[in-house]
């Protein structure tokens, strides 16, 4: 089993004192979210967690929240189907060669908060400074769906 992500590596060591845990799973959920809508889930976890997928899809759960709750904070290549897991391996890690000519999710989702935090005069203290809303997932989307339209071409020339 392959690990992209864990919330528990990012609530260690030098995470903010002053932020829940769950916190740390906000990153990691957006991009879950995204798989979901995208039918880039597992089948492993439409068994598993189908009630829980539906709830995404219809905004009454979030990825955090369904990352916590039925992934055990964990984000694996046990949760997404094979293009899922090509996509993720090659976007969700910033030291690909996707990642590194394209922009890596985490790299992408930072910057994009950033800026999002400057332009009303803000600073993003850190990444698990985003709040876990509907709203954010809505406006950060795009950026993870025209690096999946970047990514295919990029699939088709390898």
């Amino acid at each position: 089993m392959a690990k992209y992500d864990d919330a528990s590596w990012h609530y260690g060591g030098t995470y903010p004192e002053d932020l829940p845990n769950e916190n740390a799973a906000t990153h990691i959920g957006m991009f879950l979210t995204w798989c979901i809508d995208n039918n880039l889930i597992s089948e492993f976890q439409i068994e598993e967690a189908g009630d829980d997928i539906e709830r995404v899809k219809n905004r009454s759960l979030t990825g955090a929240d369904f990352l916590i709750n039925n992934c055990d904070e964990k984000f694996t290549d046990e949760d997404l189907n094979d293009l899922g897991n090509e996509f993720a391996s090659d976007y969700y890690n910033d030291d690909t060669e996707f990642g590194q000519q394209y922009g890596s999710y985490l790299n992408d989702y930072s910057t994009f908060f950033d800026e999002k935090a400057k332009a009303h005069n803000k600073e993003n203290i850190s990444l698990y400074h985003v709040e876990n809303s509907w709203d954010n997932y809505n406006l950060f989307k795009p950026i993870i769906d025209k690096r999946f339209i970047e990514w295919k071409k990029f699939a088709a020339t390898k």
